[in-house]
């Protein structure tokens, strides 16, 4: 029987987006300047103020205040009426040095032995009925929130955007799990008060169907264009008018999107937030790793879609459990846990091996903090910290490598798959 299901995703003004961006922000200048940094930081935000708390061990000195204003800059809050602002926010710094107890954990005389920062599990998962091997209703719904944003920054049409907005999409699928139609959108949006309430939320729905929608479904697939009918609903800003909004409207904190961070709903989540934190804390670098794995399955033609957990205890290196399910889409004689024991083989899930895989302890991290840690373009770019001051640092990284299909031959082979 056809069902229905539904992803959200929120934008960069988002008040948890905006806490889980200047934490991003911050491990990424620790990282720039000291590659061994060792760094749990959460933030706060709420009218006019920002709050910074965590431990760090690290040999950098970083301006804080300076590194979280130019984040809020960015992203968009640079007006008074706002009530949050860049330059007039105030912002309380209460780092302190990591607990000796914990790092002795993960510290070890021979790297290799590195301990997991922490206990947990962490899920990776992939599909085939994307491109980018991710559910569809997530990735249109993140799709939809850059190309307002992107409109917002381009200042040409929908000129009354603010920064903070929320999408959602639900998709009918069929009973072999194939996506047949997008059935409803949802899209709430801050924006100026420029008309009476009737005829500004009238504008704000036209435009998002004729300027927003359209400029998306150019840059799809045209099996993906197909799903667009006459017969979806569309709620935009279902509940009024939303001039108040961003840190003012709604208290923000770290790691509270996680799924929208993740895969919308589809698969499973663990349960730990990646913003925030640096590469030794496995809720974050083995839910990258996970995904690698995940994507490099579904690429080599292995199964159409797949789960796979793995599970750490604190200060160990070895995971305690690898879990694979292919949901009975299996191109191979194997079972689940036979097929799991062959990746085993594959992919050393080591802390430290991960973050050797994936060069983690390089600054990579701002990139991750809005529209998804996963299903997004591996690339090479070349990052400026402290750009104009005497402590200037250029680096150049590789985004997203945890997205690259660079173990796909290596599955064939081990699976026999052609």
């Amino acid at each position: 029987m056809p069902y229905l299901f539904t992803s959200e995703s929120v934008s960069e003004g988002h008040p948890d987006k905006v806490a889980d961006q200047i934490s991003d922000a911050l491990i990424d200048y620790f990282l720039a300047y000291d590659a061994e940094s060792k760094v749990a930081c959460e933030t706060l935000v709420t009218t006019g103020q920002v709050v910074l708390a965590g431990e760090v061990k690290s040999q950098a000195y970083l301006d804080v205040q300076d590194i979280a204003r130019e984040v809020i800059r960015k992203i968009g809050y640079t007006k008074s009426e706002y009530m949050f602002e860049a330059n007039s926010c105030g912002i309380l710094s209460a780092i302190h040095e990591q607990s000796p107890d914990i790092n002795q954990g993960v510290e070890r005389k021979k790297k290799e032995d590195q301990g997991a920062g922490d206990q947990g599990m962490m899920f990776g998962y992939a599909t085939n009925e994307t491109d980018n091997y991710m559910p569809l209703p997530l990735d249109l719904a993140h799709l939809l929130l850059r190309e307002l944003a992107a409109i917002r920054r381009e200042g040409k049409v929908m000129t009354y955007l603010r920064p903070d907005a929320k999408s959602q999409v639900t998709i009918e699928y069929s009973d072999d799990n194939r996506p047949v139609r997008i059935d409803t959108i949802v899209i709430s949006t801050q924006h100026d008060d420029f008309a009476k309430d009737a005829v500004m939320l009238k504008q704000i729905k036209d435009d998002v169907i004729n300027v927003v929608v359209p400029r998306i479904k150019k840059k799809l697939p045209k099996r993906v264009q197909n799903l667009f009918g006459t017969d979806i609903k569309y709620h935009v800003n279902p509940t009024g008018k939303f001039v108040i909004g961003g840190p003012h409207g709604d208290t923000g904190l770290t790691g509270r999107k996680i799924i929208v961070d993740t895969y919308g709903g589809k698969g499973a989540h663990g349960g730990g937030a990646f913003s925030g934190k640096d590469p030794s804390k496995v809720d974050r670098s083995a839910a990258y790793a996970t995904r690698h794995i995940a994507k490099n399955l579904v690429a080599a033609g292995l199964c159409d879609e797949v789960l796979v957990q793995v599970a750490y205890a604190i200060g160990v290196a070895k995971p305690v459990g690898l879990y694979v399910n292919t949901f009975g889409t299996s191109k191979v004689k194997l079972n689940d846990g036979e097929i799991a024991r062959k990746v085993e083989k594959i992919f050393d899930m080591r802390p430290y091996f991960i973050e050797q895989r994936f060069n983690l302890r390089t600054p990579i991290y701002s990139e991750t903090a809005a529209y998804g840690h996963m299903g997004r373009e591996p690339k090479v770019v070349e990052k400026i910290f402290n750009k104009g001051k005497k402590s200037e640092l250029k680096v150049k990284v590789e985004l997203f490598p945890w997205e690259k299909l660079d173990h796909v031959d290596q599955v064939k082979k081990a699976f026999g798959l052609q």
